[in-house]
């Protein structure tokens, strides 16, 4: 099975920045399109951002369009997600995988993620 390690989560304050990091475990990253999904306390995974197989093709869910950028280095085998200006609101558990959507990912299994804490 195809899984992806994710890595780059901490607590951080309104306004600060990350950059999560998503790997695959002991394979090479292929031509997959990866997405970064989230899950804030309470709520359901959401689709955050995805890249394709290329690096050509990138969509951000609206609640972080201007802020996330999402990018890929084959060369260094991992998909990034860099978040600027984050709100609380982003607060949750970030998820990588071999799709785009949720529908696409019902079927991946889900590795463990990285803890995004935006709070004042």
């Amino acid at each position: 099975q195809y899984q992806l390690v994710e890595s780059g989560g901490d607590s951080v304050q309104p306004g600060e920045s990350l950059r999560l990091s998503c790997a695959p475990s002991g394979r090479r990253l292929g031509y997959f399109p990866i997405g970064w999904f989230r899950q804030a306390p309470g709520k359901g995974r959401e689709a955050v951002s995805c890249i394709s197989s290329t690096g050509d093709g990138k969509t951000y869910a609206d609640s972080v369009k201007g802020r996330f950028t999402i990018s890929r280095d084959d060369a260094k085998n991992t998909v990034y997600l860099q978040m600027d200006r984050l709100k609380p609101e982003d607060t949750g558990v970030y998820y990588c995988a071999t799709a785009c959507t949720i529908l696409a990912a019902q079927d991946y299994a889900w590795g463990q993620g990285t803890q995004v804490t935006v709070s004042s």
